[in-house]
């Protein structure tokens, strides 16, 4: 791969897709507008010809876009009008993607996502479509330097990728059950943006209706009955629902990790299959998250904070390394596939009675205003907000007998709450500062908040425990000064 190629031809539709997704956010106002005053005739017409600069740009795109691997490093060309070169060295990459969605699946194509060290989203780099051999070989020489052999060094090569695929057939390895899916996905927080989306979409799709088809849906549907209406809001929910669960079926669909000497592997994906690879040095803290659904049934979702690029819209702060398992088995997935960290909250220490107050005030400060002023001026309605201050406060109480930490030798096990609990589990050498906060009532209280900082996507993670005891924030503080980083 010394001579520059070109991508496949079918990066072509791949160019056409994200131009059209990006189009539609922008233009579909316009066409509302434009449908509204009868002019479709026109609206017909500007639509072929963005449609046909569209294929012509995505064309010229790709035809401008070639690849070229030398040595240690990959070089990107591209650009219609003014040419960019980008130059990646081996050894600025973090990790090395590979993915399949269905067009991909269909040529025998793969995406190619590759993420360099740093906070700068342009030093990255995307292939959108080479075949699946080019794309791993290209995963394997960028990712690992491979040695050219001599004639008489074959036979010794082929015995030791035999050694070495005996060797995989006994590293730590972990499938997601279909029973186990399903439960992901039936308690998974895509059913509420699910809700979100479709109040959207039917609020766009309501300025396209008739007036007169409107009003006489309207009057059937109100001449039905409140029983009626109800239960067609069941068969709704439940619909979107059962709609959730498919979109995590497909998405997390033979979820496999798998634990190498240096990196954690994972692959997933029906319709559209993705290699995810997690280098260790580059992972920050690892935990777990705890809905209060999961909390209930006693499941939780295995997570790390990754050290890496710049994030955006597509990426989570957080990486999933396995959907979902028993809160019990959390500490055997560490023993498997990080055993660097240890999971201990039997020892946590909590911030002390005295408080609790503190805790209690911010939740239910805003509510509290809102019941004086509703019992002033609307008094016959003052169980609202009452409800939502006691509902507020019942949670602000959660989250003070949820917060608390522990130490253990070489890391921090932190335990925070704001809706779902989360426990993380800090290596020393990755605390990248700590500061310690006292307003004057702390001080008379002998409290503190402590504020520890790491690493992760973007700007990075603060995890911040409110209303220790002094003593014990001064021993986080010597804990962190004074333990050698190894």
């Amino acid at each position: 791969m010394s001579n520059p190629k070109r991508l496949h031809p079918a990066a072509v539709i791949f160019n056409i897709i994200q131009s059209l997704k990006q189009s539609i956010i922008g233009l579909l106002p316009i066409a509302i507008v434009i449908i509204r005053n009868s002019n479709t005739f026109y609206l017909i017409i500007g639509l072929l010809v963005i449609i046909g600069l569209i294929i012509l740009f995505s064309f010229l795109s790709w035809l401008r876009f070639t690849y070229q691997l030398e040595e240690d490093q990959l070089r990107i060309e591209r650009g219609i009008l003014i040419r960019k070169k980008r130059t990646i060295s081996k050894h600025r990459i973090q990790s090395i993607d590979l993915s399949q969605n269905v067009i991909h699946r269909i040529f025998g194509l793969t995406k190619v996502a590759i993420e360099t060290a740093g906070n700068d989203s342009s030093t990255d780099a995307a292939l959108s479509a080479v075949r699946m051999e080019d794309g791993r070989m290209l995963h394997d020489e960028l990712k690992y330097k491979k040695h050219v052999p001599e004639t008489g060094e074959l036979e010794t090569e082929v015995s030791d990728n035999e050694q070495q695929e005996q060797d995989e057939a006994h590293l730590p390895k972990r499938t997601i059950t279909i029973q186990a899916l399903l439960i992901t996905g039936s308690t998974s927080a895509s059913f509420g943006i699910l809700i979100g989306l479709f109040g959207v979409a039917f609020s766009q799709v309501e300025t396209l209706i008739p007036d007169q088809f409107y009003d006489d849906a309207t009057r059937w549907l109100l001449s039905l009955g409140m029983q009626i209406i109800i239960i067609l809001a069941i068969i709704v929910l439940i619909f979107l629902w059962l709609l959730s669960i498919l979109y995590t079926v497909i998405k997390d669909w033979n979820f496999t990790i798998t634990r190498y000497e240096k990196e954690l592997f994972i692959t997933r994906g029906l319709l559209e299959k993705k290699q995810t690879t997690i280098p260790l040095k580059r992972i920050q803290a690892v935990g777990m998250k705890e809905s209060p659904i999961h909390q209930l049934f006693g499941f939780a979702r295995p997570y790390v904070e990754i050290a890496s690029g710049e994030i955006n819209s597509s990426q989570e702060v957080n990486t999933i390394i396995f959907p979902l398992l028993r809160k019990k088995e959390f500490a055997a997935f560490l023993s498997e596939f990080l055993p660097e960290y240890s999971y201990r909250t039997e020892n946590l220490i909590h911030p002390p009675k005295k408080a609790l107050p503190y805790y209690l005030w911010r939740s239910i400060n805003l509510p509290l205003l809102a019941v004086i002023i509703t019992g002033i001026f609307f008094v016959s309605y003052i169980w609202i907000p009452a409800i939502i201050m006691l509902v507020l406060g019942i949670m602000g109480f959660a989250v003070f007998k949820s917060i608390g930490y522990a130490i253990d030798e070489q890391q921090i096990t932190i335990q925070t709450r704001t809706i779902s609990k989360d426990t993380a589990i800090i290596p020393h050498r990755r605390i990248q500062a700590l500061q310690q906060k006292q307003h004057l009532l702390h001080r008379k209280q002998s409290l503190a908040t402590l504020d520890m900082a790491i690493l992760n996507k973007g700007a990075g993670r603060h995890f911040v425990i409110k209303e220790l005891r002094t003593a014990d924030s001064y021993s986080i503080a010597d804990w962190y000064s004074y333990r050698e980083k190894v």
